[in-house]
């Protein structure tokens, strides 16, 4: 349309995500998400509504860009759980090596903010863990461990990622990160191994 403005509504989601990512959802202004993407604060509240709903299609966003390779992951080896838990730690270190993306995590980075979220976002954040869990679970149901114990170790491998990104966030070393998925993938053999 002549006169009206076109931009890149996926390049400006990207951008606004990276905030998020890099601020946490309670101290990203809509002055900083202005100046991420470009976009006056007229032309953000046209495209995308308020921050609350800027804030959930960068959510989306990033559960479907770094979900989808988790899961690739985790299916790489359908009837080895223990190599498939090895394969999603490795997936998510590569990504928190990756220098062109910030430390951490936007989900566990909002699940420290989510005193500051409103329900449906908090909810949003709580959904997306879920997921991760089951996809996790899923993942070690070719094993003969009993329920209880698989439901367990999804608990605690999602427990050992989130803490990886709180590491990452802070700036250890790849090398710490590494052992302590190492450690995690060490457990999970273990606990597999004894029941």
């Amino acid at each position: 349309m002549s006169g009206r403005k076109q931009f890149d509504v996926d390049a400006a989601v990207d951008q606004a995500m990276r905030v998020f990512w890099e601020r946490g959802y309670a101290d990203t202004s809509l002055d900083s998400l202005s100046a991420a993407t470009g976009l006056g604060r007229g032309s953000l509240y046209g495209a995308f509504g308020n921050k609350e709903s800027l804030f959930t299609q960068c959510l989306d966003r990033y559960a479907s860009v770094y979900g989808a390779r988790w899961e690739q992951a985790l299916a790489a080896h359908p009837h080895d759980p223990v190599r498939s838990i090895e394969a999603f730690f490795a997936a998510i270190l590569d990504r928190m090596a990756d220098p062109s993306v910030p430390a951490g995590c936007l989900i566990v980075q909002s699940a420290a903010q989510s005193a500051t979220l409103s329900a449906e976002s908090g909810a949003r954040v709580r959904s997306m863990i879920a997921a991760q869990r089951q996809r996790i679970r899923t993942s070690l149901a070719d094993s003969s461990a009993d329920c209880r114990s698989l439901d367990e170790l999804a608990t605690f491998v999602v427990a050992v990622n989130q803490s990886l990104a709180v590491l990452s966030r802070i700036g250890s070393p790849d090398s710490e990160l590494r052992s302590v998925a190492r450690l995690a993938c060490a457990t999970v053999a273990d606990a597999i191994t004894a029941s």
